[in-house]
Protein backbone atom coordinates (compact mmCIF):
# COMPACT_ATOMS: atom_id res chain seq x y z
CA UNK A 1 0.00 0.00 0.00
CA UNK A 2 0.94 3.93 -1.17
CA UNK A 3 0.71 6.59 1.74
CA UNK A 4 -2.71 6.77 2.96
CA UNK A 5 -3.96 9.79 2.58
CA UNK A 6 -6.19 11.55 5.96
CA UNK A 7 -9.41 13.61 6.25
CA UNK A 8 -7.60 16.82 7.37
CA UNK A 9 -5.52 16.89 3.83
CA UNK A 10 -8.28 15.54 1.84
CA UNK A 11 -10.63 18.11 2.62
CA UNK A 12 -7.67 20.88 2.71
CA UNK A 13 -7.42 20.05 -1.13
CA UNK A 14 -10.89 19.85 -1.96
CA UNK A 15 -12.43 22.44 0.02
CA UNK A 16 -10.10 25.25 1.45
CA UNK A 17 -7.67 24.93 -1.76
CA UNK A 18 -9.52 26.58 -4.35
CA UNK A 19 -6.64 27.27 -6.65
CA UNK A 20 -5.99 23.79 -6.75
CA UNK A 21 -8.24 21.97 -9.45
CA UNK A 22 -10.85 19.89 -8.31
CA UNK A 23 -10.50 16.96 -10.07
CA UNK A 24 -6.62 17.02 -9.91
CA UNK A 25 -7.50 16.88 -5.51
CA UNK A 26 -9.89 14.42 -5.62
CA UNK A 27 -6.97 12.28 -7.48
CA UNK A 28 -4.77 12.88 -4.98
CA UNK A 29 -7.31 11.34 -2.36
CA UNK A 30 -10.42 9.56 -3.55
CA UNK A 31 -10.12 6.30 -5.78
CA UNK A 32 -11.91 5.98 -9.20
CA UNK A 33 -14.62 3.61 -7.44
CA UNK A 34 -15.10 6.35 -4.65
CA UNK A 35 -18.83 6.25 -2.97
CA UNK A 36 -19.57 8.10 -0.07
CA UNK A 37 -22.34 8.11 2.52
CA UNK A 38 -23.81 11.33 4.34
CA UNK A 39 -26.53 11.25 7.10
CA UNK A 40 -28.14 8.08 5.39
CA UNK A 41 -28.01 9.19 1.63
CA UNK A 42 -25.59 7.43 -1.12
CA UNK A 43 -23.45 8.97 -3.61
CA UNK A 44 -20.49 7.86 -6.56
CA UNK A 45 -17.94 10.03 -6.69
CA UNK A 46 -19.13 12.08 -9.83
CA UNK A 47 -22.58 12.99 -7.25
CA UNK A 48 -19.80 13.97 -4.52
CA UNK A 49 -17.92 16.25 -6.66
CA UNK A 50 -20.79 18.14 -7.48
CA UNK A 51 -21.46 18.60 -3.73
CA UNK A 52 -17.95 19.79 -3.27
CA UNK A 53 -18.18 22.08 -6.67
CA UNK A 54 -21.23 23.63 -4.68
CA UNK A 55 -18.82 23.89 -1.35
CA UNK A 56 -16.58 25.74 -3.05
CA UNK A 57 -18.49 28.53 -4.41
CA UNK A 58 -20.12 28.67 -1.22
CA UNK A 59 -17.29 28.62 1.45
CA UNK A 60 -14.94 31.54 1.12
CA UNK A 61 -12.28 30.19 4.30
CA UNK A 62 -12.02 27.60 6.96
CA UNK A 63 -10.24 25.20 8.88
CA UNK A 64 -10.36 20.93 9.82
CA UNK A 65 -10.00 19.96 13.20
CA UNK A 66 -9.05 16.60 13.84
CA UNK A 67 -10.06 15.52 17.38
CA UNK A 68 -9.62 11.56 16.95
CA UNK A 69 -8.07 9.59 13.88
CA UNK A 70 -7.28 5.83 13.43
CA UNK A 71 -5.77 3.82 11.01
CA UNK A 72 -6.24 -0.15 10.88
CA UNK A 73 -4.93 -2.02 7.73
CA UNK A 74 -7.53 -0.69 4.89
CA UNK A 75 -9.77 0.62 7.55
CA UNK A 76 -9.73 4.66 8.54
CA UNK A 77 -12.43 6.30 11.51
CA UNK A 78 -11.93 9.43 12.73
CA UNK A 79 -14.21 12.30 14.58
CA UNK A 80 -13.36 15.85 12.86
CA UNK A 81 -14.55 19.39 13.41
CA UNK A 82 -14.91 21.19 9.95
CA UNK A 83 -14.88 25.16 10.71
CA UNK A 84 -16.00 27.26 7.88
CA UNK A 85 -16.87 30.94 6.79
CA UNK A 86 -18.70 31.45 3.99
CA UNK A 87 -18.76 34.11 1.19
CA UNK A 88 -21.79 35.76 2.88
CA UNK A 89 -19.87 36.58 6.10
CA UNK A 90 -21.87 33.94 8.53
CA UNK A 91 -20.07 30.82 9.83
CA UNK A 92 -20.85 26.86 9.62
CA UNK A 93 -19.30 24.48 12.15
CA UNK A 94 -19.98 20.90 11.92
CA UNK A 95 -18.52 17.57 13.77
CA UNK A 96 -18.43 14.55 11.92
CA UNK A 97 -18.03 10.85 12.93
CA UNK A 98 -16.32 9.15 9.84
CA UNK A 99 -15.85 5.54 9.14
CA UNK A 100 -13.97 4.90 6.28
CA UNK A 101 -12.11 1.94 3.41
CA UNK A 102 -8.70 2.51 1.70
CA UNK A 103 -8.01 1.41 -1.57
CA UNK A 104 -4.57 -0.48 -1.65
CA UNK A 105 -3.14 2.73 -3.66
CA UNK A 106 -4.10 4.58 -0.29
CA UNK A 107 -6.69 7.05 -1.67
CA UNK A 108 -10.69 6.79 0.07
CA UNK A 109 -12.57 4.37 -1.63
CA UNK A 110 -15.89 4.21 0.73
CA UNK A 111 -16.20 6.83 3.47
CA UNK A 112 -19.79 6.75 5.54
CA UNK A 113 -20.45 9.44 7.81
CA UNK A 114 -22.96 11.49 10.15
CA UNK A 115 -22.52 14.81 10.47
CA UNK A 116 -23.50 17.19 13.64
CA UNK A 117 -24.31 20.81 13.34
CA UNK A 118 -22.61 22.92 15.98
CA UNK A 119 -22.86 26.41 14.85
CA UNK A 120 -24.50 27.76 11.81
CA UNK A 121 -28.12 28.68 10.78
CA UNK A 122 -30.78 26.43 10.37
CA UNK A 123 -30.41 26.86 6.29
CA UNK A 124 -26.89 25.48 6.49
CA UNK A 125 -27.73 22.34 8.60
CA UNK A 126 -27.76 20.06 5.62
CA UNK A 127 -24.25 21.78 4.72
CA UNK A 128 -22.64 18.20 3.97
CA UNK A 129 -24.69 17.06 1.63
CA UNK A 130 -25.92 20.21 -0.48
CA UNK A 131 -25.63 21.10 -3.78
Amino acid sequence: MNRRTGIAAALTDLLLSPELDLHEAADRHFAPDYRQRTDGRWDDRDAFLTHIAHLREVVASGTVEVHDELYDGLRYADRHTVHVTKRDGSSVSMEVYLFGEFAPDGRFRRIEETTLMLAGSEADRNLGSAR
